[in-house]
């Protein structure tokens, strides 16, 4: 895969850089974690001392199409790059993506100076993988650029229709992206032993592939969240109402299964803290796995299981973990998820954390400056652990 340093020069050119600004927001609308802005300033500051006329485009949020919605705006993401970049003369935003106010800044661009389109789902034609909405973003520019890992995973018009607009020499990764990918596929293929799977989430369905996947690489695996309910009913177990996918039984059988044939160690809750509802004020209480009452509901693991984990986790050489181990969302049932950020923060191994709700909730035990790799992509990072292709990886490799 090219990278940006691999193009023909770009000095004063304009270059187009996808990036991946979809950040978390409260509910003021104020910015809590930065990360994936930071993470493309790399490659912003590359172009930038190449004086190029640097244009950046990124999605946030799920806004209704053709529409403006000041909720998804990017103009928090402008203020936080003018602080980061420290260049607040020489930061602009437009007020669409490709409308006359898009054209008329992208003409104005002087060397050095960086503009940041709206939000690129404002657009129908982002979602929809749109050719002619990809012709008029790649009329912009000179070069095109993919530093979203994020997306790398989505068929859309600026990741993968896009791209394909400019020839081989003037199309590459930045170094976020070119990071993420070489960092994935050396841990992956070879990995230290022993090497253990931390999986958790609300949904086997969402993750079946990887799973598949991961048993053929790991020595053990720890499967946590909602996902672990539809494990333990599949060995018979009473769950009460905690979430369970009916139609995968068989499937949880069969991973299990597999996992003994091939001496991988497969590791469930032992117990639980269940509740009759899911609020802040409702009662809760510890039991174990295999009694949990009907008119209850599982929400997060109980201390066994953290200590359990903490064991399992002892001898461990490389980490990757993927997905919480509660509804981490509600204070009352994080306690199990903090524990086991702190556990895999705390090893002496190699700790790959799988982006999306499981970075965010690193972020939240204030691990994430002790994990080796925190990726900015969750549904982009199971994709790679799965073995498939990413639109956004073909497109730029393709001829």
């Amino acid at each position: 895969m090219r990278t940006i340093r691999d193009l023909e020069p770009i000095d004063g050119k304009r270059v187009f850089i996808r990036c991946d600004f979809n950040v978390p927001k409260d509910e003021d609308g104020n910015i809590t974690d930065d990360r994936r802005i930071r993470g493309a300033l790399q490659t912003i500051r590359y172009c930038i001392d190449r004086d190029c006329r640097v244009i950046l485009a990124s999605h946030a949020g799920r806004p209704k199409p053709n529409e403006y919605d000041e909720a998804n705006s990017l103009r928090v993401v402008k203020t936080r790059l003018k602080t980061l970049l420290k260049m607040a003369d020489r930061i602009s935003l437009a007020k669409d993506v490709v409308g006359d106010d898009a054209k008329a800044k992208v003409e104005a661009l002087k060397a050095g100076e960086v503009l940041l389109l709206e939000n690129l789902r404002f657009e129908e034609g982002e979602t929809k993988n749109d050719i002619e909405f990809a012709k008029r973003l790649a009329s912009f520019a000179d070069v095109y650029i993919n530093d979203a890992f994020g997306v790398c995973h989505r068929a859309h018009a600026s990741v993968e229709a896009m791209p394909k607009l400019f020839p081989k020499e003037r199309r590459g990764a930045g170094f976020l992206l070119s990071k993420e990918i070489n960092f994935f596929k050396k841990k992956l293929d070879r990995p230290i032993r022993p090497f253990v799977a931390v999986v958790g989430g609300s949904k086997v369905s969402g993750k079946l592939e990887a799973l598949r996947s991961l048993i053929d690489k790991v020595d053990k695996i720890i499967i946590g969240g909602g996902m672990a309910f539809t494990f333990l009913k599949a060995q018979g177990y009473e769950i009460g109402n905690s979430l369970v996918e009916n139609n995968l039984l068989d499937e949880a059988r069969t991973i299990m299964i597999k996992a003994r044939k091939m001496g991988v160690k497969f590791y469930l809750p032992v117990d639980v803290v269940i509740s009759p509802e899911f609020s802040e004020d409702c009662a809760i209480k510890y039991v174990p796995a295999q009694e949990i009452p009907k008119g209850w509901m599982g929400l997060d693991i109980g201390p066994a299981s953290s200590r359990l984990f903490r064991e399992v986790l002892h001898d461990a050489q490389t980490i990757v973990w993927n997905g919480p181990m509660g509804v981490y969302e509600m204070d009352r049932f994080a306690k199990g998820s903090i524990k086991m950020s702190h556990t895999i923060a705390d090893s002496h191994a190699t700790t790959i954390v799988g982006g999306g709700d499981t970075a965010d909730l690193a972020q939240k035990a204030g691990d994430v400056e002790e994990m080796t790799f925190v990726s900015t992509g969750g549904g982009a990072s199971l994709n790679l652990i799965e073995g498939k292709e990413l639109p956004g990886i073909t497109a730029l490799e393709s001829n």
